[in-house]
């Protein structure tokens, strides 16, 4: 039976974005067709059927550079361990750039092909240089390092395909579109509401949710300067934690102490929160907001639609691809600057817009409604892990030791 070796930061418990998210169903999804392990950062350590899971633990101690540089010198040596470890895969299958070095070293010294599967692009997250310092230096060269050399590479969205493309010298041949994922199973509408209430939302009102990591890329800021935009009368739920650095933090937080000074009812829940609590939150919102200013793809969405809530998302990158416009949400234009793609040209019109969209849903609780059922229909004719594991393993199939 063929292997597939996984090289991953984050894996499961240890996640804290749609990358470990992604690979933590899709190794239990291809470990029903064929062996897979996986090595991760962490102190992981199970083995169920097909299924292996070995985490590298770090001790920084030692570690005298500048604070910034400790996670990329951290992904290198435990990119280095992950191969001082014996390989007996088949395919060496990476996953976000602090395992790349460990695809690349793979590739030559055991000879087996290498995959790269993209869930973002350092070349479009320049704001990643706050939290990494000359470490976004190193993550831009491994990251071309590896998407060059690999020998398939699998883009979340046609979005992504034509951003690799154009960034990097690859085979188009070479690119191919699968899409992430959800499971419709554990992401289902639930009555349950406790943990709802837990954080002091009123069941009893609708309310706004936003869920994500505090970082420049989901665009958490402009969706807290657009509250001021927003109708009276629901409550505003962050799901906001993980800032990227101690300045985003500060800003996330100033910008939320101001908002509540305009209005009543914004609740932020400062937690990264398990599937069963995003799911509650999910499931009563009465709308979902992804604002997002860069997204590969955006599983978050998938999640929001799959517990048959309507979803107003920035029309950017792969979203474009998951979200349809007046049918499961709406999606809001986010006019880029060209010399700065990452930024919005009118930040202003930008969250007026994104309240405009929230506040014809809060209106309309009809429209919210089928536009909840469509969005779980397309999930489970779409989306599933099973379709995209299947896939995968042709892919891998294509390629020759």
């Amino acid at each position: 039976m063929p292997k597939v070796l996984f090289l991953t930061n984050e894996y499961p418990p240890h996640i804290y974005g749609g990358a470990g998210v992604h690979v933590g169903y899709l190794s239990r999804e291809l470990a029903k067709l064929m062996l897979v392990e996986v090595r991760c950062f962490g102190d992981q350590h199970f083995e169920k059927g097909n299924l292996k899971v070995i985490g590298f633990e770090l001790d920084t101690s030692s570690f005298t550079c500048p604070q910034p540089l400790r996670s990329a010198f951290g992904a290198v040596r435990r990119c280095t361990d992950f191969n001082t470890t014996n390989i007996d895969a088949d395919i060496v299958h990476c996953h976000t750039w602090y395992s790349h070095f460990g695809g690349i070293l793979a590739k030559k010294n055991y000879g087996i092909p290498l995959v790269v599967t993209v869930h973002s692009l350092e070349p479009l997250r320049p704001w990643k240089r706050e939290q990494l310092a000359g470490g976004y230096d190193f993550s831009l060269w491994v990251e071309k390092t590896a998407l060059e050399m690999a020998d398939a590479i699998i883009a979340v969205s046609g979005e992504t395909k034509r951003d690799i493309e154009r960034l990097f010298a690859v085979d188009p041949a070479r690119v191919q579109v699968i899409h992430n994922g959800v499971d419709p199973d554990q992401y289902r509408k639930v009555d349950s509401s406790g943990a709802v209430q837990r954080f002091g939302v009123d069941p009893g009102k609708p309310y706004l949710l936003f869920v994500g990591r505090i970082t420049r890329q989901k665009g958490i800021v402009h969706l807290v300067r657009a509250i001021q935009f927003m109708d009276p009368g629901f409550q505003i739920v962050l799901c906001a934690a993980a800032p990227d650095t101690a300045e985003i933090a500060e800003e996330m937080k100033t910008a939320v102490e101001h908002a509540r000074t305009e209005r009543p009812g914004v609740i932020w829940i400062d937690e990264m929160v398990d599937q069963k609590t995003a799911c509650e939150l999910y499931s009563h919102a009465a709308v979902f907001c992804c604002p997002s200013i860069y997204e590969p793809f955006g599983i978050i969405n998938l999640e929001a639609m799959a517990c048959e809530t309507a979803v107003v998302a920035s029309a950017v990158g792969g979203i474009k691809e998951v979200v349809v416009d007046g049918e499961t949400g709406f999606l809001v234009p986010l006019e880029q600057m060209k010399e700065s793609p990452f930024e919005a040209t009118n930040p202003e019109k930008f969250a007026r817009d994104l309240a405009a969209r929230i506040n014809e849903l809060m209106k309309n609780p009809q429209l919210r409604a089928k536009f909840g059922k469509a969005g779980r229909k397309r999930v489970e004719e779409k989306f599933s892990w099973s379709t995209i594991a299947r896939k995968t393993k042709a892919l891998y199939e294509t390629l020759k030791r």
